[in-house]
């Protein structure tokens, strides 16, 4: 291993035990990084000797090659953030990326469904209940209460899916109402559970202990080789439940629930604050992809309740 993808290990390293980063955002850096130093050895440039003008040809051949705007904007934070650790540690005097915007890239709004759309997504998991009670077929209708519990949990907290997968039996110690989620960074936060959820879980739990299927680790146990329930098998179910509500699968996801919960929280007069919290976001600026709904909310409050807003235009 040369010096360059030494510092890069070093790095990482750094990244997974000083600030708990997690092995997808490790891997993701590991790929943008090996990246530029395979730029970097293709011009014999080492990477404790990169020059701003370094950085700028990568970044553009990144762009020739079709790279997304966001993507490169994640190479560049990855190299910023690289560079910076290199000067700490005093391998390099300057930073290269020091000054670099990243390329603009437009702010999608986030993928969200009405909460009519959700309804019919709950109704189609309970409906899945009864009929796989009806039938007797006790393995199938574990799976449907399972996924019935899955989508209510997801719907009620906004958890991240692999958050939700994941969750250990032991976050059932303590009050019911409330969920103790450990995040990224292992950062913990409280998450209220509502009626719904706690029914459907409680329905789940029985079930799974009258089959003696109980796990003492997971909370949704799976033969898969985590030991829990794979967030990939709990998309390809909820796509397939979207099909039984007559939505179009591709427009519903795990992280479509999450954005549902957020939209219609905000939607009915939360605070982005308290939605922060409960999404487990450690920036303020990462949830304010969802501006757009209190945008909204004051429009209709302008509209509704203003004095001026009911006098017609003609009378200017």
């Amino acid at each position: 291993m040369d010096a360059g993808r030494r510092h890069i290990e070093a790095f990482l390293e750094m990244l997974g035990v000083e600030r708990g980063a997690a092995a997808n955002t490790i891997e993701a850096y590991r790929r943008d990084l090996t990246q530029l130093c395979e730029h970097l050895d293709g011009s014999g440039v080492d990477l404790i000797a990169t020059t701003p003008d370094d950085i700028e040809l990568w970044l553009e051949q990144r762009s020739a090659e079709g790279i997304s705007a966001a993507s490169r904007a994640r190479a560049l934070s990855a190299a910023r953030q690289l560079f910076r650790f290199l000067v700490a540690e005093g391998h390099v005097e300057n930073d290269p990326t020091e000054g670099r915007s990243g390329p603009r890239k437009p702010r999608a709004l986030p993928k969200t469904l009405s909460v009519a759309e959700v309804d019919r997504l709950i109704a189609a998991a309970t409906q899945r209940v009864e009929d796989t009670s009806a039938a007797g077929d006790a393995v199938e209708h574990i799976r449907a209460l399972r996924l019935c519990c899955l989508v209510e949990m997801l719907y009620a907290t906004g958890m991240r899916v692999s958050e939700l997968v994941s969750l250990p039996r032991a976050v059932l110690a303590g009050d019911p109402r409330i969920l103790t989620i450990t995040g990224k960074g292992g950062r913990e936060r409280l998450v209220p559970l509502n009626r719904p959820a706690q029914t459907a879980l409680a329905a789940y739990l029985d079930a799974v202990t009258a089959a003696g299927r109980i796990s003492n680790r997971w909370l949704f146990p799976s033969k898969s080789a985590e030991g829990h329930l794979t967030r990939q098998r709990f998309g390809q179910d909820l796509k397939q439940l979207a099909l039984e509500a007559q939505l179009d699968p591709e427009r519903v996801s795990p992280h479509v629930l999450r954005h549902a919960f957020a939209s219609h929280l905000l939607d009915r007069g939360a605070d982005l604050r308290a939605v922060q919290t409960l999404l487990g976001h450690a920036d303020i600026s990462t949830t304010e992809i969802y501006t757009h709904v209190l945008e909204e909310r004051l429009k209709k409050l302008v509209f509704q309740h203003h004095p001026l807003a009911k006098q017609g235009s003609g009378n200017d």
